[in-house]
């Protein structure tokens, strides 16, 4: 049975709703667990829940790296920007780094401290703005430092190059920045004879979801292959990807190696994780539609998109967990979960259940908070999931429901 909660919500939409308001309208749902103490079906389907305990854990280690090693974090949005959160973020990080000017002003306008950006490449008609709003600007190419340098030095912008230090620690080459072939960065052999006045810091962003081992390879690569032009930087930015919050990570190791290269260096470090933020902060819950027997397995149709709403799980691709279930067969029930979009392949994969699935059943996507919200899209005008927050003082707050009218005014 569907919770009532879901068809009064739909009606009316308070923002907040106290734990026992919720009791009240999901008296006649089949309580289902959910972390937190929180039934799922207390949560509009679909949705995707931050979990307010989870990040602040996240943050906390993040202040213990920055506190110990000496290095600056910042937010990168390109893998977190649920800026209803950000507040709270302030409280941590001293700033974000964007991938675009929109992000950039994203930054800008609702964190409102430190500015970094960078970009594969800049447009002529945006970079005058973008000058007016960044304290840091990093360029992607020699060629661009060249072009457009001039510009950014002289509305006070501190201007670095991305450098390529060529090592390889991320499987997946969509991931991966330092590929063979890849645009993203200099390599050392492109630096040499390059004339870099006025560049006062290197960006290396090596990194996909990466344990420390790989940061410490990262920070050395740099060092062997740029300490000719270290002593004349103010800053080195070892970008992304150090996956500092997850239980494997060994935090002490970054600290350590950062701690190392500060005092050989006497430089100012940053770090911009975006993933390691948003780790393992909370959930997108979906809903079954309907189920659909085929010539194969049954297909059980959610209220979600993989195309649209998780991306990842087809480009990557990967397997996505889902709290209570098994490989195909392993448990009594195996279905192929789909979306409801046109794409034939809207497919997420093939998941076994204890109990049989109906229309009404809510599952438990986990881990879907980083990387995922960002790169969502309208597409066959889908209905987009809820964003909601689920508070430490035990509320749940929907800080976003889109409608037809967002659909509708991203084309003409």
């Amino acid at each position: 049975m569907c919770c009532i909660y879901t068809h009064v919500r739909l009606i009316q939409t308070p923002a907040i709703l106290s734990h026992s308001a919720f009791a009240l309208l999901c008296v006649l749902c089949d309580p289902k667990g959910f972390r937190m103490g929180l039934d799922i079906n207390q949560i509009p389907s679909p949705c995707y829940v931050l979990e307010e305990e989870k990040l602040i854990a996240n943050l906390e280690i993040l202040k213990r790296v920055q506190e110990e090693s000496g290095t600056k974090i910042i937010l990168a949005l390109k893998g977190f920007s649920m800026w209803s959160t950000f507040d709270l973020i302030k409280g941590y990080l001293l700033g974000c780094t964007a991938s675009s000017l929109y992000e950039l002003k994203l930054s800008d306008e609702k964190f409102g401290r430190e500015n970094h950006i960078y970009s594969a490449a800049f447009r002529e008609d945006e970079f005058d703005e973008i000058c007016s709003l960044a304290g840091h600007i990093v360029f992607n190419s020699v060629n661009q430092w060249h072009q457009l340098s001039p510009r950014a030095i002289d509305a006070g912008v501190s201007c670095g190059l991305r450098v390529n230090p060529g090592i390889s620690e991320v499987d997946t080459d969509l991931y991966n920045p330092c590929f063979s072939g890849s645009r993203l960065g200099v390599r050392p052999e492109h630096l040499q004879g390059a004339d870099l006045t006025g560049i006062e810091g290197m960006h290396a962003h090596a990194l996909c979801e990466n344990m420390a081992d790989s940061s410490i390879t990262l920070i050395d690569a740099f060092e062997e292959k740029f300490a000719a032009y270290i002593p004349d930087l103010k800053w080195v930015n070892f970008g992304g990807g150090h996956l500092m919050t997850h239980k494997d990570y060994d935090v002490d190791k970054l600290i350590d190696r950062i701690k190392a290269f500060k005092e050989r260096w006497k430089k100012e470090v940053y770090l911009e994780p975006g993933g390691a933020i948003g780790w393992r902060t909370g959930p997108l819950i979906a809903s079954v539609l309907d189920i659909v027997p085929t010539d194969g397995l049954d297909v059980a149709i959610l209220d979600i998109s993989a195309t649209a709403h998780m991306p990842d799980v087809l480009e990557m691709p990967y397997r996505p967990a889902i709290t209570g279930t098994g490989l195909a067969y392993e448990k009594a029930h195996t279905y192929k979960l789909g979306g409801t979009s046109c794409l034939a392949g809207d497919v997420i994969g093939d998941y076994s259940f204890d109990k049989p699935l109906q229309p009404g059943t809510r599952l438990v996507f986990e881990d879907m908070i980083h990387y995922t919200m960002v790169k969502t899209t309208m597409f066959n005008g889908v209905r987009h999931p809820d964003i909601g927050i689920w508070h430490t003082d035990d509320r749940f707050e929907l800080v976003r429901r889109f409608t037809f009218e967002d659909f509708r005014d991203r084309l003409s």
